[in-house]
């Protein structure tokens, strides 16, 4: 038997960007980027990977999957819960001696060697290896705890555990890698972090250029890398290479200090100061060939995918907590500034900033703990996670700049308050873990592949071998020539406006909850006919319209958000949690629709705020709150 020619093994990506007139390099490129993710499916058993997720079945199915959107509750314990509570409680001491910062502005090493005692910074790692195997349903609301004291210490956890070396080791390293790296990344002796960007080399990652010759024993490797986040002498990075023309990882070891085939390349960054972020110049630098990653499919590209949906969790998880800041801090605040002799808080406007604010907590929380969880299970949790980075990115820049900020005025700008300090911080997370707008072309790639190729694959092949440019469906030489291809999609597009998808069994919801589930329900009955209905119309130019996928691709994230915040909310027991999310789902749902907000709206979020005020939101307990930075004296 032959073997497939390389025209018959690219995928429909690319042979669809050289049919609608891309250059072979862009053609070529994408295709490397869809090979990559499709290695990364390959990984996962078929009931867990992308196609059979909870949101491509409820966008794609006949039957829409609503238990898979519900969170269950944890288990009242876990072997990990010393050890997270133990970190937590160095925190915090740290946190309240004002000492979580050395003199030079980064973490303190003596609070990173205490919480490597602690455990902390083998949360994910397996017990056999001297780590407290956490499973991530736990992991990630204990990072959001973490976060309330300080976003940093919880942010390192995540580049550590999720996106350093600690994911790669675990998931695609030898017995032997494993026993030898993982115990000290256990302990914290190696933080970790993971080079992968590059002068060349962002969001594409096929321009990568840094190389990886063999000699003897060992790699030499030349190159440059940057904004590279936990990288100085002395610790260890996963390090993405080329090797011998294909993307490759290596576990590299930083030595101590700096010579002529190691530099760190140091700059001013305004963001994460806290920690260390450094470029990495390397010039024949050697690394054992014992140190290469072999994934059993795929290649380099394969692993540093793996790791991102963990990190895109983790960033949703630590919103959450840097929104809980901002909200306690918010309300002493309120309470203080009076205006025409009231104090702010008492002013309609300043309440929906306070409601807004609960309501965007309670959307991350959910979606976290919804995310989490599936990845426990075995999902890939590609759309899941995607959703949770971009709507936790999102959510945190609206509450710094729109809520947070407007609401304290002058006082935003002050060296020493919360929003000056930390504003760069409060806005990268727009950018790490794929930029928003990007990476929800990403989710709309991924949501529609599976479809493309049951149906446009076919045409787009049949197009190809017919000679025809542009395709028109009502002139009759082309439909005659397509009727195959044509006649299937026909069937499935009738199928879909003469038959409604069986509704399912709701659980007991408080009703304003029940009515949002009902809501996304409808909405994704809509979703197939919409999407499969933007890429008729497109066909192959449809790569080109960015906005039109990307508006398309919002109304999944928002529509999925409204259901898994719905069912969420329907398990908490703080009525402040239950009306947050109501809020959430009436904000997300006038998106949708275009509606204005009613009156009843308005004062259903002075009520919650009302409440929040007057102490009752428990996620706000033990939240640490800044002194108010320039008090005037009242006169009476």
């Amino acid at each position: 038997m032959s073997l497939p020619s390389a025209q018959e093994q690219q995928s429909f990506a690319e042979t669809a960007m050289r049919l609608s007139g891309k250059s072979e390099e862009e053609a070529r490129r994408t295709g490397a980027m869809d090979r990559a993710d499709e290695q990364v499916e390959s990984l996962f058993a078929p009931q867990y990977q992308t196609a059979s997720s909870p949101i491509h079945r409820a966008v794609w199915d006949r039957e829409l999957p609503l238990d898979l959107f519900a969170t269950p509750d944890l288990p009242a314990s876990a072997p990990c819960d010393a050890a997270m509570q133990r970190s937590f409680e160095i925190v915090r001491r740290y946190r309240q001696a004002d000492t979580v910062y050395g003199a030079n502005g980064k973490l303190s090493e003596d609070l990173l060697r205490e919480l490597g005692d602690a455990g902390y910074w083998g949360m994910l790692i397996d017990p056999q290896h001297g780590g407290q195997g956490a499973p991530f349903a736990r992991f990630a609301p204990f990072l959001t705890r973490i976060a309330t004291h300080d976003p940093m210490t919880a942010g390192l956890a995540s580049v550590h555990g999720c996106i350093g070396a600690v994911d790669p080791v675990r998931t695609f390293g030898t017995p032997e890698q494993k026993q030898r790296f993982l115990p000290q990344l256990a302990s914290g002796q190696k933080l970790s972090g993971f080079a992968l960007t590059e002068p060349w080399a962002g969001s594409d990652l096929t321009a990568l250029r840094t190389t990886a010759v063999p000699v003897g024993d060992a790699f030499e490797i030349t190159g440059e890398k940057l904004f590279i986040t936990n990288a100085i002498p002395g610790r260890t990075i996963g390090l993405v290479v080329m090797l011998e023309g294909k993307p490759a990882v290596l576990i590299a070891e930083l030595p101590e200090r700096e010579d002529e085939t190691f530099q760190v390349v140091p700059y001013g960054l305004y963001a994460l100061r806290h920690a260390y972020n450094n470029g990495l110049k390397f010039n024949r630098f050697r690394i054992p060939k014992d140190n290469l990653l072999a994934p059993k499919f795929g290649d380099g590209l394969t692993i540093a995918y793996h790791g991102l949906n963990l990190g895109r969790l983790s960033l949703c998880a630590n919103a959450a907590g840097c929104m809980r800041i901002m909200l306690a801090n918010l309300l002493p605040w309120a309470e203080f500034r009076r205006t025409y002799g009231q104090a702010i808080n008492t002013r309609e406007l300043v309440k929906r900033r306070i409601a807004r604010l609960a309501a965007l907590i309670a959307g991350c929380d959910a979606l976290t703990a919804w995310g989490a969880n599936l990845i426990d299970q075995g999902y890939r949790g590609e759309l899941e996670c995607i959703i949770a980075k971009i709507f936790g990115s999102e959510a945190q820049k609206e509450a710094a700049i729109e809520l947070f900020m407007k609401t304290h005025g002058g006082r935003s700008f002050l060296k020493g308050h919360l929003f000056g300090d930390n504003v760069y911080d409060f806005l990268a997370p727009c950018i790490y873990e794929g930029e928003g707008e990007m990476l929800g072309l990403a989710f709309f790639k991924s949501l529609v592949k599976e479809h493309g190729k049951a149906f446009f694959e076919p045409i787009g092949k049949a197009l190809q071998k017919s000679g025809i440019k542009a395709f028109n469906p009502i002139n009759p030489i082309h439909a005659w020539k397509l009727r195959k291809e044509l006649s299937a999609y026909a069937r499935w597009s009738m199928g879909q406006k003469f038959s409604r998808r069986p509704q399912p069994t709701l659980p007991p919801l408080d009703t304003r909850l029940s009515s949002h589930v009902q809501f996304a329900l409808a909405e994704f009955q809509q979703s197939p006919r919409a999407i499969s209905g933007a890429m008729t119309k497109h066909q192959l130019k449809l790569a080109d319209r960015q906005c039109r996928m990307a508006e398309l691709s919002q109304r999944v994230q928002d529509t999925v958000t409204i259901l898994v915040t719905a069912l969420w909310a329907g398990k908490q027991k703080d009525p402040v949690v239950v009306g947050a999310a109501d809020m959430l789902c009436q904000d997300l749902r006038r998106k949708l629709t275009g509606e204005r907000p009613s009156d009843r709206y308005f004062r259903d979020a002075s009520q919650l705020a009302d409440a929040i005020i007057g102490g009752g939101f428990e996620a706000l307990a033990g939240v640490p709150r800044a002194e108010i930075m320039m008090k005037y004296e009242s006169k009476a």
